[in-house]
Protein backbone atom coordinates (compact mmCIF):
# COMPACT_ATOMS: atom_id res chain seq x y z
CA UNK A 1 0.00 0.00 0.00
CA UNK A 2 1.32 3.42 -0.92
CA UNK A 3 1.59 5.88 1.95
CA UNK A 4 -0.08 9.21 1.43
CA UNK A 5 2.35 12.09 1.20
CA UNK A 6 1.28 15.44 2.59
CA UNK A 7 1.97 18.13 0.02
CA UNK A 8 4.05 21.01 1.32
CA UNK A 9 2.35 24.38 0.96
CA UNK A 10 4.14 26.58 -1.54
CA UNK A 11 4.89 29.31 1.01
CA UNK A 12 6.62 26.69 3.21
CA UNK A 13 8.82 25.27 0.45
CA UNK A 14 12.59 25.46 0.44
CA UNK A 15 12.78 27.54 -2.76
CA UNK A 16 10.56 30.26 -1.29
CA UNK A 17 12.57 30.21 1.94
CA UNK A 18 15.84 30.54 0.02
CA UNK A 19 14.62 33.57 -1.93
CA UNK A 20 13.19 35.32 1.13
CA UNK A 21 16.31 34.66 3.23
CA UNK A 22 18.43 36.09 0.40
CA UNK A 23 16.32 39.26 0.53
CA UNK A 24 16.70 39.36 4.33
CA UNK A 25 20.49 39.35 4.11
CA UNK A 26 20.42 41.89 1.30
CA UNK A 27 18.30 44.31 3.33
CA UNK A 28 20.58 44.03 6.35
CA UNK A 29 23.67 44.94 4.36
CA UNK A 30 21.78 47.77 2.62
CA UNK A 31 20.91 49.51 5.88
CA UNK A 32 24.40 48.91 7.28
CA UNK A 33 26.34 50.25 4.29
CA UNK A 34 24.02 53.00 3.07
CA UNK A 35 21.64 53.94 5.89
CA UNK A 36 23.61 54.81 8.98
CA UNK A 37 25.48 51.61 9.83
CA UNK A 38 22.53 49.86 11.50
CA UNK A 39 20.79 46.53 11.13
CA UNK A 40 17.07 47.19 10.69
CA UNK A 41 15.91 43.57 10.42
CA UNK A 42 15.87 42.74 14.14
CA UNK A 43 14.99 44.88 17.13
CA UNK A 44 16.92 43.32 20.03
CA UNK A 45 19.87 45.66 19.52
CA UNK A 46 17.56 48.65 19.26
CA UNK A 47 15.93 47.75 22.58
CA UNK A 48 19.31 47.51 24.31
CA UNK A 49 20.48 50.81 22.82
CA UNK A 50 17.15 52.42 23.75
CA UNK A 51 17.65 51.50 27.41
CA UNK A 52 21.29 52.61 27.25
CA UNK A 53 20.30 56.07 26.00
CA UNK A 54 17.57 56.35 28.63
CA UNK A 55 20.04 55.38 31.37
CA UNK A 56 22.26 58.26 30.22
CA UNK A 57 19.37 60.70 30.01
CA UNK A 58 19.75 61.05 26.24
CA UNK A 59 16.03 61.31 25.47
CA UNK A 60 16.32 62.52 21.88
CA UNK A 61 18.82 59.78 21.04
CA UNK A 62 16.48 57.28 22.68
CA UNK A 63 13.78 58.37 20.24
CA UNK A 64 16.04 57.30 17.37
CA UNK A 65 15.84 53.70 18.60
CA UNK A 66 12.23 53.56 19.71
CA UNK A 67 10.87 54.57 16.29
CA UNK A 68 12.06 51.42 14.42
CA UNK A 69 10.75 49.28 17.29
CA UNK A 70 7.32 50.86 16.85
CA UNK A 71 7.61 50.39 13.07
CA UNK A 72 8.37 46.68 13.53
CA UNK A 73 5.45 46.32 15.93
CA UNK A 74 3.19 48.08 13.45
CA UNK A 75 4.34 45.77 10.66
CA UNK A 76 3.16 42.75 12.65
CA UNK A 77 -0.19 44.40 13.38
CA UNK A 78 -0.75 45.29 9.73
CA UNK A 79 0.13 41.73 8.71
CA UNK A 80 -2.56 40.34 11.01
CA UNK A 81 -5.14 42.48 9.23
CA UNK A 82 -3.82 41.44 5.83
CA UNK A 83 -4.25 37.81 6.90
CA UNK A 84 -8.01 38.35 6.82
CA UNK A 85 -7.81 38.14 3.02
CA UNK A 86 -7.64 34.82 1.18
CA UNK A 87 -4.39 35.46 -0.71
CA UNK A 88 -2.70 37.36 2.05
CA UNK A 89 0.81 36.01 1.42
CA UNK A 90 0.76 37.62 -2.01
CA UNK A 91 -0.59 40.90 -0.59
CA UNK A 92 2.21 41.05 1.99
CA UNK A 93 4.82 40.58 -0.73
CA UNK A 94 3.21 43.21 -2.96
CA UNK A 95 3.37 45.73 -0.09
CA UNK A 96 7.04 44.84 0.43
CA UNK A 97 7.80 45.25 -3.27
CA UNK A 98 6.11 48.66 -3.40
CA UNK A 99 7.95 50.01 -0.36
CA UNK A 100 11.35 48.69 -1.49
CA UNK A 101 10.83 50.14 -4.96
CA UNK A 102 10.26 53.58 -3.39
CA UNK A 103 13.34 53.22 -1.18
CA UNK A 104 15.40 52.81 -4.35
CA UNK A 105 14.64 56.45 -5.18
CA UNK A 106 15.80 57.79 -1.80
CA UNK A 107 19.38 59.16 -2.08
CA UNK A 108 21.91 58.45 0.65
CA UNK A 109 21.36 62.03 1.83
CA UNK A 110 17.74 61.17 2.62
CA UNK A 111 17.14 60.78 6.40
CA UNK A 112 18.36 57.29 7.27
CA UNK A 113 15.78 56.90 10.04
CA UNK A 114 12.88 57.01 7.56
CA UNK A 115 14.45 54.32 5.39
CA UNK A 116 15.34 52.15 8.38
CA UNK A 117 11.88 52.27 9.92
CA UNK A 118 10.40 51.39 6.53
CA UNK A 119 12.69 48.37 6.27
CA UNK A 120 11.87 47.43 9.88
CA UNK A 121 8.19 47.51 8.91
CA UNK A 122 8.90 45.37 5.83
CA UNK A 123 10.90 42.80 7.78
CA UNK A 124 8.17 42.56 10.42
CA UNK A 125 5.65 41.72 7.71
CA UNK A 126 7.92 39.12 6.15
CA UNK A 127 8.91 37.41 9.39
CA UNK A 128 5.26 37.30 10.48
CA UNK A 129 4.05 35.86 7.18
CA UNK A 130 6.63 33.20 6.36
CA UNK A 131 7.26 31.36 9.61
CA UNK A 132 7.56 27.71 8.62
CA UNK A 133 9.83 25.74 6.33
CA UNK A 134 8.32 22.32 5.61
CA UNK A 135 6.46 22.52 8.91
CA UNK A 136 9.45 23.65 11.02
CA UNK A 137 9.66 27.15 12.49
CA UNK A 138 12.28 29.45 10.95
CA UNK A 139 12.94 33.09 10.10
CA UNK A 140 13.92 34.76 6.83
CA UNK A 141 15.16 38.14 8.10
CA UNK A 142 17.38 37.06 11.03
CA UNK A 143 19.72 34.12 11.60
CA UNK A 144 20.08 33.61 15.35
CA UNK A 145 17.06 31.32 15.71
CA UNK A 146 17.96 29.41 12.56
CA UNK A 147 21.49 28.84 13.84
CA UNK A 148 20.17 27.54 17.16
CA UNK A 149 17.72 25.22 15.41
CA UNK A 150 20.43 23.92 13.07
CA UNK A 151 22.67 23.06 16.02
CA UNK A 152 19.76 21.43 17.84
CA UNK A 153 18.75 19.27 14.88
CA UNK A 154 22.36 18.31 14.15
CA UNK A 155 22.76 17.15 17.76
CA UNK A 156 19.52 15.14 17.58
CA UNK A 157 20.75 13.43 14.44
CA UNK A 158 24.11 12.59 16.05
CA UNK A 159 22.52 11.19 19.23
CA UNK A 160 19.47 9.42 17.78
CA UNK A 161 20.36 8.99 14.11
CA UNK A 162 17.07 10.70 13.38
CA UNK A 163 16.82 11.16 9.61
CA UNK A 164 14.12 13.80 9.98
CA UNK A 165 16.44 15.84 12.21
CA UNK A 166 19.14 15.59 9.53
CA UNK A 167 16.74 16.96 6.89
CA UNK A 168 15.71 19.83 9.13
CA UNK A 169 19.34 20.62 9.93
CA UNK A 170 20.16 20.74 6.23
CA UNK A 171 17.21 23.08 5.59
CA UNK A 172 18.37 25.46 8.33
CA UNK A 173 21.91 25.54 6.97
CA UNK A 174 20.55 26.25 3.48
CA UNK A 175 18.53 29.19 4.82
CA UNK A 176 21.54 30.52 6.77
CA UNK A 177 23.70 30.22 3.66
CA UNK A 178 21.05 32.00 1.55
CA UNK A 179 20.86 34.86 4.07
CA UNK A 180 24.66 35.16 4.08
CA UNK A 181 24.79 35.01 0.29
CA UNK A 182 22.20 37.79 0.12
CA UNK A 183 24.43 39.94 2.33
CA UNK A 184 27.49 39.16 0.19
CA UNK A 185 25.80 39.81 -3.15
CA UNK A 186 24.16 42.90 -1.71
CA UNK A 187 27.52 44.31 -0.61
CA UNK A 188 29.03 43.67 -4.05
CA UNK A 189 26.11 45.17 -5.96
CA UNK A 190 25.93 48.22 -3.72
CA UNK A 191 29.48 49.08 -4.78
CA UNK A 192 28.37 49.54 -8.38
CA UNK A 193 24.64 50.22 -8.17
CA UNK A 194 24.50 52.02 -4.80
CA UNK A 195 20.91 52.73 -3.68
CA UNK A 196 19.44 51.16 -6.82
CA UNK A 197 20.76 47.74 -5.79
CA UNK A 198 17.74 47.35 -3.53
CA UNK A 199 15.58 46.89 -6.62
CA UNK A 200 17.15 43.43 -6.91
CA UNK A 201 15.08 42.57 -3.85
CA UNK A 202 11.95 43.75 -5.67
CA UNK A 203 12.73 41.40 -8.56
CA UNK A 204 13.28 38.44 -6.22
CA UNK A 205 10.05 39.12 -4.35
CA UNK A 206 8.18 39.32 -7.66
CA UNK A 207 9.54 35.84 -8.43
CA UNK A 208 8.14 34.64 -5.09
CA UNK A 209 4.73 36.17 -5.90
CA UNK A 210 4.71 34.36 -9.25
CA UNK A 211 5.53 31.06 -7.50
CA UNK A 212 2.65 31.57 -5.08
CA UNK A 213 0.20 32.52 -7.83
CA UNK A 214 1.17 29.53 -9.99
CA UNK A 215 0.52 27.19 -7.08
CA UNK A 216 -2.94 28.65 -6.54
Amino acid sequence: MLQSVTKVKIHETRRVGILLAFVGGFLDVHTYLLRGGVFANAQTGNMVLLMLQISEGQWMKALYYIVPIIAFFSGVVVTEFVKLHERWHEYVLIIEIGLLFLIGFYPVTFPAMIVNITISFICAMQISSFRKLRGAAYATTVCTGNLRSAAEQLTLFYIRRDEEAKKKCLNYFIIIFSFSLGALIGALLIKCLEIYAIWICCFILIVVVVLLLREN
